[in-house]
Protein backbone atom coordinates (compact mmCIF):
# COMPACT_ATOMS: atom_id res chain seq x y z
CA UNK A 1 0.00 0.00 0.00
CA UNK A 2 1.60 3.19 -0.79
CA UNK A 3 1.81 5.95 1.41
CA UNK A 4 0.41 9.37 1.22
CA UNK A 5 2.38 12.19 1.80
CA UNK A 6 1.46 16.16 2.74
CA UNK A 7 -1.40 17.83 4.30
CA UNK A 8 -4.71 15.70 4.67
CA UNK A 9 -8.08 16.50 5.97
CA UNK A 10 -9.75 14.92 8.52
CA UNK A 11 -11.38 11.86 5.94
CA UNK A 12 -7.86 11.61 5.00
CA UNK A 13 -8.00 13.06 1.72
CA UNK A 14 -4.83 15.16 0.38
CA UNK A 15 -5.49 19.15 0.89
CA UNK A 16 -5.89 20.70 -2.67
CA UNK A 17 -3.90 23.72 -3.32
CA UNK A 18 -6.85 25.83 -2.68
CA UNK A 19 -7.45 24.13 1.15
CA UNK A 20 -3.57 24.33 1.76
CA UNK A 21 -3.55 28.05 1.39
CA UNK A 22 -6.86 28.59 3.36
CA UNK A 23 -5.42 26.79 6.35
CA UNK A 24 -1.79 28.79 5.82
CA UNK A 25 -4.07 31.93 5.86
CA UNK A 26 -5.93 31.10 9.06
CA UNK A 27 -2.90 29.87 10.56
CA UNK A 28 -0.86 33.14 10.06
CA UNK A 29 -4.01 34.96 11.39
CA UNK A 30 -3.97 33.67 14.16
CA UNK A 31 -0.45 33.91 15.16
CA UNK A 32 -0.28 37.59 13.65
CA UNK A 33 -3.73 38.31 16.19
CA UNK A 34 -1.07 37.16 18.98
CA UNK A 35 2.21 38.70 18.09
CA UNK A 36 -0.03 42.36 18.06
CA UNK A 37 -1.96 41.45 21.07
CA UNK A 38 -1.58 44.68 23.23
CA UNK A 39 0.21 42.40 26.16
CA UNK A 40 2.39 40.36 24.10
CA UNK A 41 3.90 43.97 22.31
CA UNK A 42 4.21 45.38 26.03
CA UNK A 43 5.73 42.39 26.84
CA UNK A 44 8.10 42.61 24.18
CA UNK A 45 8.75 46.37 24.80
CA UNK A 46 9.38 45.59 28.42
CA UNK A 47 11.94 43.44 27.38
CA UNK A 48 13.90 45.76 25.20
CA UNK A 49 13.51 48.79 28.01
CA UNK A 50 15.34 46.05 30.30
CA UNK A 51 18.15 45.42 27.78
CA UNK A 52 18.56 49.51 27.30
CA UNK A 53 18.88 49.98 30.81
CA UNK A 54 21.23 47.53 31.41
CA UNK A 55 23.42 49.06 28.48
CA UNK A 56 23.10 52.50 29.65
CA UNK A 57 23.95 51.33 33.19
CA UNK A 58 26.77 49.36 32.46
CA UNK A 59 28.26 52.95 30.15
CA UNK A 60 27.60 55.33 32.27
CA UNK A 61 29.06 52.74 35.27
CA UNK A 62 32.35 52.22 32.96
CA UNK A 63 32.12 55.95 32.35
CA UNK A 64 32.61 56.81 35.76
CA UNK A 65 34.90 54.65 37.03
CA UNK A 66 37.33 55.69 34.30
CA UNK A 67 37.19 59.30 35.96
CA UNK A 68 37.71 58.59 38.81
CA UNK A 69 41.58 58.28 38.99
CA UNK A 70 41.78 61.41 37.02
CA UNK A 71 39.77 62.90 39.92
CA UNK A 72 41.24 61.86 42.78
CA UNK A 73 44.55 63.09 41.28
CA UNK A 74 42.66 66.67 41.04
CA UNK A 75 41.36 66.60 44.12
CA UNK A 76 45.02 64.88 45.86
CA UNK A 77 47.65 68.06 44.53
CA UNK A 78 50.34 66.02 44.96
CA UNK A 79 49.86 64.60 48.13
CA UNK A 80 52.11 61.96 49.44
CA UNK A 81 50.49 58.75 48.47
CA UNK A 82 48.37 57.15 51.09
CA UNK A 83 48.39 60.51 53.57
CA UNK A 84 45.48 61.77 54.78
CA UNK A 85 45.17 64.20 51.93
CA UNK A 86 45.70 61.35 49.91
CA UNK A 87 42.92 58.86 51.10
CA UNK A 88 40.15 61.46 51.59
CA UNK A 89 40.93 62.45 47.75
CA UNK A 90 39.17 59.08 46.79
CA UNK A 91 35.90 60.52 48.16
CA UNK A 92 35.11 63.18 45.92
CA UNK A 93 34.46 61.16 42.65
CA UNK A 94 32.33 58.95 44.78
CA UNK A 95 30.32 62.02 46.56
CA UNK A 96 29.47 63.62 42.59
CA UNK A 97 28.98 59.74 41.23
CA UNK A 98 26.52 58.77 43.51
CA UNK A 99 24.06 61.84 43.57
CA UNK A 100 24.17 61.54 39.59
CA UNK A 101 23.21 58.15 40.32
CA UNK A 102 20.56 58.31 42.37
CA UNK A 103 19.19 61.29 40.06
CA UNK A 104 19.55 58.97 36.87
CA UNK A 105 17.67 55.92 38.99
CA UNK A 106 14.51 58.22 40.40
CA UNK A 107 14.27 59.69 36.80
CA UNK A 108 13.88 55.81 35.56
CA UNK A 109 10.96 55.41 37.40
CA UNK A 110 9.43 58.85 36.27
CA UNK A 111 10.13 58.48 32.68
CA UNK A 112 8.53 54.92 32.98
CA UNK A 113 5.57 56.54 33.99
CA UNK A 114 6.12 59.43 31.94
CA UNK A 115 5.95 62.05 35.23
CA UNK A 116 7.86 65.15 34.63
CA UNK A 117 10.69 66.23 36.91
CA UNK A 118 11.24 70.17 37.98
CA UNK A 119 14.03 72.20 36.98
CA UNK A 120 16.16 71.41 40.07
CA UNK A 121 16.59 67.83 39.27
CA UNK A 122 18.11 68.60 35.75
CA UNK A 123 20.07 71.40 37.04
CA UNK A 124 21.88 68.72 39.62
CA UNK A 125 22.22 65.87 36.66
CA UNK A 126 24.24 68.95 34.95
CA UNK A 127 25.93 70.39 37.57
CA UNK A 128 27.49 66.50 39.24
CA UNK A 129 28.00 65.93 35.18
CA UNK A 130 29.78 69.44 34.85
CA UNK A 131 31.83 68.85 38.12
CA UNK A 132 32.86 65.48 36.89
CA UNK A 133 34.13 66.74 33.35
CA UNK A 134 36.24 69.66 34.90
CA UNK A 135 37.94 67.70 37.71
CA UNK A 136 38.54 65.35 34.95
CA UNK A 137 40.19 67.60 32.17
CA UNK A 138 41.96 70.19 34.67
CA UNK A 139 45.07 68.95 34.24
CA UNK A 140 45.19 68.46 30.68
CA UNK A 141 43.74 72.08 30.31
CA UNK A 142 46.77 73.61 32.57
CA UNK A 143 49.20 71.28 30.90
CA UNK A 144 48.38 72.31 27.65
CA UNK A 145 48.21 68.63 26.42
CA UNK A 146 45.36 68.58 23.89
CA UNK A 147 45.89 64.58 23.42
CA UNK A 148 44.98 64.85 27.39
CA UNK A 149 42.22 67.03 27.11
CA UNK A 150 40.42 64.75 24.43
CA UNK A 151 41.30 61.60 25.75
CA UNK A 152 39.68 62.65 29.79
CA UNK A 153 36.58 64.61 28.02
CA UNK A 154 35.13 61.28 25.83
CA UNK A 155 33.92 59.54 29.53
CA UNK A 156 32.45 62.47 31.37
CA UNK A 157 30.70 63.00 27.72
CA UNK A 158 29.55 59.68 27.28
CA UNK A 159 27.99 59.79 30.68
CA UNK A 160 26.17 63.07 30.08
CA UNK A 161 24.69 62.08 26.90
CA UNK A 162 24.24 58.58 27.71
CA UNK A 163 22.15 60.16 31.36
CA UNK A 164 20.23 62.40 28.72
CA UNK A 165 19.25 60.11 25.91
CA UNK A 166 18.52 57.25 28.49
CA UNK A 167 15.74 58.95 30.02
CA UNK A 168 14.07 60.26 26.52
CA UNK A 169 14.08 56.64 25.33
CA UNK A 170 13.02 55.36 28.37
CA UNK A 171 9.63 58.20 27.56
CA UNK A 172 9.51 57.10 24.08
CA UNK A 173 9.42 53.00 25.31
CA UNK A 174 6.40 53.77 27.05
CA UNK A 175 4.49 55.49 24.55
CA UNK A 176 4.93 52.47 22.07
CA UNK A 177 3.32 50.31 24.88
CA UNK A 178 0.11 53.26 24.66
CA UNK A 179 -0.12 53.33 20.90
CA UNK A 180 0.10 49.76 20.87
CA UNK A 181 -2.85 49.59 23.23
CA UNK A 182 -4.91 52.52 21.73
CA UNK A 183 -4.42 50.64 18.05
CA UNK A 184 -5.34 47.18 19.57
CA UNK A 185 -8.49 49.17 21.05
CA UNK A 186 -9.04 51.10 17.89
CA UNK A 187 -9.35 47.75 15.66
CA UNK A 188 -11.29 45.73 18.21
CA UNK A 189 -13.81 48.40 18.03
CA UNK A 190 -13.75 48.43 14.39
CA UNK A 191 -14.23 44.34 14.00
CA UNK A 192 -17.25 44.29 16.47
CA UNK A 193 -18.78 47.48 14.26
CA UNK A 194 -18.11 45.18 11.24
CA UNK A 195 -19.38 42.19 12.54
CA UNK A 196 -22.80 43.78 14.05
CA UNK A 197 -23.54 45.99 11.02
CA UNK A 198 -22.42 43.82 8.05
CA UNK A 199 -20.69 46.28 6.80
CA UNK A 200 -17.79 45.75 4.35
CA UNK A 201 -14.28 45.94 6.07
CA UNK A 202 -13.40 48.98 7.04
CA UNK A 203 -9.71 50.69 7.49
CA UNK A 204 -8.44 51.36 11.14
CA UNK A 205 -8.99 54.07 12.35
CA UNK A 206 -6.55 56.90 12.38
CA UNK A 207 -4.62 56.76 16.15
CA UNK A 208 -6.11 60.22 18.27
CA UNK A 209 -3.16 62.47 18.75
CA UNK A 210 -2.28 64.47 21.94
CA UNK A 211 -3.88 67.95 20.62
CA UNK A 212 -7.41 66.22 19.41
CA UNK A 213 -7.26 64.65 22.95
CA UNK A 214 -6.24 67.89 24.73
CA UNK A 215 -9.42 69.52 22.60
CA UNK A 216 -11.78 67.00 23.96
CA UNK A 217 -10.83 67.27 27.23
CA UNK A 218 -11.28 70.85 27.19
CA UNK A 219 -14.37 71.07 25.66
CA UNK A 220 -15.56 68.87 28.53
CA UNK A 221 -14.20 71.08 31.43
CA UNK A 222 -16.47 73.68 33.10
CA UNK A 223 -15.85 76.13 36.04
CA UNK A 224 -15.49 74.14 39.46
CA UNK A 225 -14.44 70.61 37.79
CA UNK A 226 -11.14 69.41 39.09
CA UNK A 227 -8.67 68.67 36.73
CA UNK A 228 -7.76 64.62 37.71
CA UNK A 229 -6.29 61.97 35.15
CA UNK A 230 -8.80 59.80 36.16
CA UNK A 231 -11.09 62.68 35.21
CA UNK A 232 -9.36 63.27 31.79
CA UNK A 233 -9.64 59.33 30.60
CA UNK A 234 -13.64 59.22 31.60
CA UNK A 235 -14.15 62.35 29.31
CA UNK A 236 -11.49 61.44 26.47
CA UNK A 237 -11.18 57.24 26.50
CA UNK A 238 -7.51 57.84 26.57
CA UNK A 239 -4.58 55.70 28.15
CA UNK A 240 -3.88 55.80 31.71
CA UNK A 241 -0.35 56.43 31.06
CA UNK A 242 -1.58 59.23 28.71
CA UNK A 243 -3.95 61.07 30.81
CA UNK A 244 -1.34 62.70 33.80
CA UNK A 245 0.14 64.45 30.94
CA UNK A 246 -2.70 65.59 29.26
CA UNK A 247 -4.18 66.79 33.04
CA UNK A 248 -0.86 68.86 33.07
CA UNK A 249 -1.28 70.71 29.52
CA UNK A 250 -5.07 71.26 30.30
CA UNK A 251 -4.12 73.00 33.26
CA UNK A 252 -1.07 74.78 31.67
CA UNK A 253 -3.40 76.12 28.84
CA UNK A 254 -7.01 77.20 31.13
CA UNK A 255 -4.25 78.88 33.39
CA UNK A 256 -2.28 80.71 30.68
CA UNK A 257 -5.88 81.89 29.25
CA UNK A 258 -6.84 83.31 32.69
CA UNK A 259 -3.57 84.98 33.25
CA UNK A 260 -2.01 82.32 35.72
CA UNK A 261 -5.27 83.69 38.18
CA UNK A 262 -8.64 84.03 39.10
CA UNK A 263 -11.14 81.19 37.76
CA UNK A 264 -8.56 79.00 36.70
CA UNK A 265 -6.88 78.94 39.96
CA UNK A 266 -9.79 77.76 42.12
CA UNK A 267 -9.43 74.55 40.14
CA UNK A 268 -6.60 73.36 42.47
CA UNK A 269 -3.64 70.91 41.57
CA UNK A 270 -3.59 68.10 39.18
CA UNK A 271 -3.95 64.98 41.27
CA UNK A 272 -2.88 61.56 40.65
Amino acid sequence: MTARHGPQDARHEPLTRGQKLAQDAAEAAEVRAFQTHPDVVALRVERIRAQVDRLCWAGIMLGLAFTMTNVQTFAASGSPAWSLPWLAAWLLDPTVSVVLLAILRAEQVTARYQVRTGPWVRRAKWFTLAATYVMNTWASYAASSLAGVVLHSVPPLVVFVAAEAVTDLRDKLTDAVTVAFTEAAQRTASFTNTSTDHEPPRRPARRTSFAEYLTMARRAWSPGVEITPAWVRRVTGCSRGLSSRLAAALVADLDHDHGGHGESADRGRVRP
